[in-house]
């Protein structure tokens, strides 16, 4: 037997092989529970209090990720190596690359569409979420209210919008090929959060609007972007997806 420490003060070594979630219910955070809930891959789900307990800025939860934030994905296998994965969409790959076996809902490395994969998630981690994630905080969290900040960040998000709808126009519905594929699964706990820029409907882009309704509707996603607050109202426990 072989049992791992990853230094957790609240659960306890681990015997090998597994799969251990550091999470909290945040746009990021619903990509992976979102992606590990349509996989079934069962594994171990740590909630982590990024609010008033600041878990992730403490040294054993640094050691994981330096720039302390969630999601980390751990991996352990047979002989007991780890691998430990920060950002959400290396995340999502390292998780199509070893568990979406079939690729239903990804293409691996030498499909014609890899590529077209890799733009939609990288455009949607890199010019999508910071943008929208500095809207939610001038409009939500903000203890100052600041009008240039708000109307920045909100502007360029409905330009963030826009350049989804145009795509999905021009490629019948999907981001990337013609089903369901890790960079949709990035982008739509974001959108789907619209309301929090004062957005309650998205007419203004009817494709975007088709998408996200259309997201909504396929087995998994919904419960999978609810999941990270459900699991997270314990500290530690496995998520067994036979018994959910």
């Amino acid at each position: 037997m072989t049992l791992i420490d990853e230094g957790d003060p609240i659960a306890p070594k681990l015997e090998a092989p597994y799969l251990k979630l550091y999470n909290s219910n945040t746009s990021n955070g619903q990509k992976i529970t979102i992606f590990l809930n349509l996989l079934k891959k069962n594994h171990f789900y740590r909630s982590i209090d990024i609010g008033d307990a600041n878990e992730q800025k403490e040294p054993w939860y640094i050691k994981l990720n330096p720039n302390g934030r969630i999601p980390v994905l751990t991996h352990v296998n047979e002989n007991g190596e780890i691998k430990t994965i920060h950002e959400t969409g290396l995340i999502l790959l390292y998780l199509a690359d070893n568990f979406d076996i079939e690729n239903k809902f990804s293409y691996k490395a030498g499909d014609k569409l890899w590529y077209e994969q890799l733009q939609w998630l990288f455009f949607q981690i890199a010019s999508h979420s910071p943008l929208q994630g500095q809207a939610h905080h001038f409009i939500k969290f903000a203890k100052v209210n600041n009008e240039y900040g708000k109307k920045r960040y909100s502007d360029e998000v409905k330009r963030i919008y826009g350049v989804y709808d145009l795509r999905l126009k021009e490629n019948n519905g999907w981001l990337v090929g013609d089903k369901l594929n890790i960079a949709d699964i990035s982008a739509f706990p974001w959108i789907s959060r619209s309301h929090f820029l004062g957005v309650d409907s998205l007419e203004e882009w009817p494709y975007l609007n088709e998408w996200l309704n259309k997201l909504k509707a396929y087995d998994g996603i919904l419960e999978g972007q609810d999941q990270a607050g459900i699991f997270g109202k314990e500290k530690f426990q496995f998520i067994d997806y036979s018994k959910i």
